[in-house]
């Protein structure tokens, strides 16, 4: 017969709260109950508790900073849809997983046509990022741009520039969507030039980059930051059906039922 768990004195209970160690209330029972069904040493049992403590406080951690970097809580990579009908280098997905080009500072260009997943892949590094306490920023491109046209007038654009450049990984998505207009090539000029060889940037975009040129206003300014994102940057490049469709409702579904993207 289980054994029910030991209950927390209240003289513990005070003290650990005293300490900010409170959550170890919430699994302090069952621990106390597994150490002594199996015999563990109070050192062994001490480090358990410590370590659920810090598994947690990481958890809560990470999830401050992907709310911060503005990452969609729903696209990590546990999450991404192995069955979807896609296809793509997976020993080039797995080197970008590894988070090595960030430590080296190279860049990753996620690109394919629309709904094959590459917002959710670039979106899952920044999660694998802000676990790793990587300072991390995800800004649709259009968005970051009218951003920063704003910051000009309100004279901050100095400083936003200066924080996005030490921002050890920024995530670009849906660049080159549309076009760039003079002063929004020069941004994204000061940034990639910024940025080279000194901290790494994910851009997703349904274009190849030998396309960016043409939506870009200022031709000089445009191929000078398209060599030096591209000549750093590991590509994937991701083929096939969108899987969006797979969220398409049907008759007497729920839409909490299907799959997620």
């Amino acid at each position: 017969m289980t054994q029910p768990a030991p209950s927390v004195p209240p003289e513990l209970r005070s003290l650990l709260r005293r300490l900010r160690l409170g959550q170890v209330l919430d699994t302090l029972p069952e621990r106390a109950a597994l150490a002594k069904s199996s015999s563990i040493s109070h050192l062994d049992f001490l480090a358990m508790v410590l370590s659920d403590e810090v598994t947690r406080r990481d958890r809560t951690s990470a999830s401050v900073r992907a709310r911060a970097a503005h990452l969609d809580p729903k696209m990590t990579l546990e999450r991404w849809d192995a069955s979807a009908a896609v296809s793509y280098d997976k020993a080039v997905l797995d080197e970008l997983v590894s988070l090595r080009f960030v430590e080296d500072a190279y860049n990753a260009l996620v690109l394919g046509p629309v709904g094959v997943g590459k917002t959710f892949i670039a979106t899952a590094l920044g999660h694998i990022a802000c676990r790793r306490r990587v300072r991390a920023h995800f800004e649709r491109a259009d968005r970051l741009f009218k951003r920063l046209k704003a910051c000009r007038l309100d004279g901050t654009y100095d400083a936003e520039v200066r924080k996005l450049v030490a921002t050890e990984l920024v995530i670009i998505d849906d660049f080159a969507l549309q076009g760039l207009d003079q002063t929004e090539t020069a941004d994204f000029y000061a940034l990639v030039v910024e940025r080279h060889r000194r901290a790494s940037t994910v851009v997703t975009s349904n274009r190849d980059p030998s396309e960016w040129l043409v939506v870009m206003a200022d031709p000089m300014l445009a191929q000078s930051a398209i060599d030096r994102l591209q000549s750093a940057a590991f590509e994937l490049v991701i083929e096939g059906e969108s899987y969006r469709r797979k969220e398409k409702p049907s008759l007497g579904s729920h839409p909490s039922d299907g799959p997620r993207s």
